[in-house]
């Protein structure tokens, strides 16, 4: 699998940005029976399907907008366009089952049936599913939604009072900017660049590495953020030696991926190994290994070794290496 293959590669997302100035843009999207809303919450969104893989984002889940009562701005969000429709992120709590349609905490019709007696009917099918779980299922316009939903809703999350002096933030710009009502210093969401990197020496083996929050088992390619005053390139350079005391050159840049957990964007590189004696640091990798491919093949066939989620551009840089498919055992 190349990274051109995954669905985030593919989405090319219109922000509808020129909107965002606009007070009223908001308001009329909820009331436009045209708009979809994805409803998001802590990295979760509602979801159809009862296995993960087959879940989809589509406008039988999206529904229709009922605008009455609902109009609190804090709660919505302007992700852009898709196919010339208007498409907003609902911000809700997670922390129970999906909403049933027609209540007032829903913007959700997935069915428009009602029971006798006006009681809404819960809507069939409808779930909460990690963004980390569905996203390789999703086709690509709604990979790139949905993980633009999941980082604003984390970032609004995350950054409820001003960092220069402690007040209270307000939403303004239909989601995108958040303003303190003290000294009225605007706030924007951010991005945490992060390097990743496929490491292979000249035996064409790939290095691996094992972090120490992860399951057992659970390898991947190297990555760390970038630190303030150094390029992508450096980042590489310094992570790779921290972590495992390798020496790399030659590095070439391959893509880049946003990754919303909460809030980076992955710069992916493949970078040749001129030392290849292995020492981790203990702290953050606690293992690393060097892998041919027919050994990475076995390990992975035999679960002895798990491979990073197919929706990842770990897992892209990988399967590229390995030259074919490998699964994915998120």
């Amino acid at each position: 699998m190349a990274f051109a293959d995954l669905p985030l590669a593919r989405a090319y997302l219109d922000h509808a940005a020129e909107l965002r100035a606009d007070p009223d843009a908001l308001d009329r999207a909820r009331r436009d029976p045209g708009t979809r809303v994805l409803v998001v919450g802590g990295a979760e969104l509602v979801v159809e399907g009862t296995q993960p893989r087959a879940a989809r984002l589509d406008p039988e889940i999206a529904g229709r907008v009922d605008g009455d009562g609902l109009a609190d701005d804090e709660q919505w969000l302007l992700l852009g366009r898709d196919e010339g429709a208007l498409v907003l992120a609902r911000r809700v709590p997670r922390g129970g089952p999906a909403p049933r349609t027609g209540q007032a905490s829903d913007v959700l019709v997935h069915r428009t049936a009602r029971s006798r007696g006006g009681v809404p009917e819960r809507a069939p099918g409808l779930r909460w599913a990690a963004l980390r779980d569905v996203g390789a299922s999703l086709p690509a316009p709604d990979a790139g939604l949905a993980t633009t939903a999941v980082a604003l809703d984390a970032w609004h999350a995350r950054h409820p009072r001003c960092p220069r002096c402690g007040g209270r933030t307000v939403v303004t710009q239909a989601g995108w900017v958040r303003v303190c009502v003290e000294d009225g210093t605007e706030h924007y969401p951010r991005t945490d660049p992060a390097i990743i990197v496929a490491v292979v020496d000249d035996d064409d083996r790939l290095l691996l590495g094992h972090n120490a929050v992860w399951p057992p088992g659970r390898f991947s390619t190297l990555a760390g953020f970038v630190e303030p005053g150094e390029s992508a390139e450096h980042a590489v350079r310094r992570e790779v030696a921290e972590e495992t005391a390798v020496v790399v050159d030659g590095l070439e840049y391959r893509w880049s991926q946003p990754w919303p957990f909460p809030a980076s964007l992955m710069l992916a590189y493949r970078a040749h190994a001129s030392s290849t004696e292995v020492r981790v640091d203990g702290v953050e990798v606690t293992e690393a290994r060097w892998f041919t491919r027919e050994a990475l093949a076995e390990a992975v066939a035999s679960r002895t070794v798990l491979l990073p989620m197919g929706t990842s551009v770990a897992f892209a840089l990988i399967s590229e290496w390995f030259g074919g498919a490998l699964p994915a055992t998120a």
